[in-house]
């Protein structure tokens, strides 16, 4: 019998590739928008990252007819009020690049101390059936802003988050430190469980 098909519900290359590292032993095939045909921009409209993932795992469920996983995931800064919060893909505007994003963030936070600098990547995972269920599973994981980028792993705001656990920054740790400790693998981990369910 063949195994059925989990569509990953992102057009994000990054983010893709890391959750098929973190999805493996799942009895699913895991497939992509472009490896399906998929073409589909679903506009997050949500105000905190559980209504986001579900709005994208419900659309490319409905589309596609496959059992979808989206994640929606984002900085939270403590000395910004939460932010970037949703917006993180989108804080320096729509056509901003990783490094314009951390420009933009490090900017705002010029002149603040470290120990006032404490922020947190969140995860939350959506899994979406044709039907419309949506289950969710959530991962945060601690760190501080770093005064200045540093390495070349990872994506997003990666260069600039300090994991204290580690004593590195997230973009200087191997795929597998980085997936043990971070919010998406933790999200990742408790997903998998459910899958194999």
């Amino acid at each position: 019998m063949s195994r059925p098909k989990l569509l990953l519900a992102t057009n994000n290359a990054g983010k893709a590739r890391e959750l098929v590292v973190l999805l493996d032993g799942v009895p699913f095939i895991v497939t992509t928008p472009q490896e399906e045909g998929i073409v589909l921009d679903v506009e997050e409209t949500g105000t905190i990252f559980e209504e986001n993932a579900a709005l994208k795992s419900r659309a490319f469920a409905s589309v596609s007819g496959l059992l979808s996983l989206a994640d929606d995931s984002g900085l939270e800064v403590d000395a910004l009020g939460g932010e970037p919060g949703v917006m993180s893909a989108r804080y320096a505007g729509p056509e901003a690049s990783d490094e314009d994003r951390v420009r933009h963030l490090l900017s705002k936070l010029e002149g603040i101390e470290w120990n006032s600098r404490g922020a947190r990547f969140r995860s939350v995972i959506a899994i979406s059936g044709p039907a419309g269920t949506v289950e969710l599973f959530e991962g945060v994981c601690e760190g501080v802003i770093a005064l200045s980028p540093k390495g070349a792993g990872g994506f997003g705001y990666d260069p600039v988050f300090y994991v204290s656990s580690l004593g590195k920054l997230m973009a200087e740790l191997t795929m597998e430190e980085k997936n043990s400790i971070s919010h998406r693998g933790s999200a990742a981990r408790k997903a998998v469980e459910y899958l194999k369910t």
